[in-house]
């Protein structure tokens, strides 16, 4: 005699091997899109050192937000403006 477990969505029953598999599906898809949003950010800092000409080497924690700071407060001001 087997056991099959079921669980319910919204009402659906899905057999717990479907939802699991959904689940391991859904990190994995979680992961690319942090993936990507990390690699968004990157190349975003690139671009703006590069941009301003600024030395990776004497950037402090405490000047990257500040040009953090300035920077969006640009873009927030731009599309302000609309």
């Amino acid at each position: 005699m087997s056991v099959i477990i079921f669980n319910t969505i919204g009402g659906i029953i899905i057999p717990q091997s479907n939802l699991e598999k959904q689940e391991a599906k859904l990190k994995q898809l979680n992961q690319k899109i942090k993936a990507e949003k990390n690699k968004i950010e990157q190349n975003l800092g690139k671009q703006i050192i590069r941009s301003a000409n600024l030395d990776y080497g004497t950037l402090t924690t405490p000047q990257i937000k500040m040009i953090a700071k300035k920077v969006a407060a640009f873009l927030n001001q731009a599309q302000n403006n609309r």
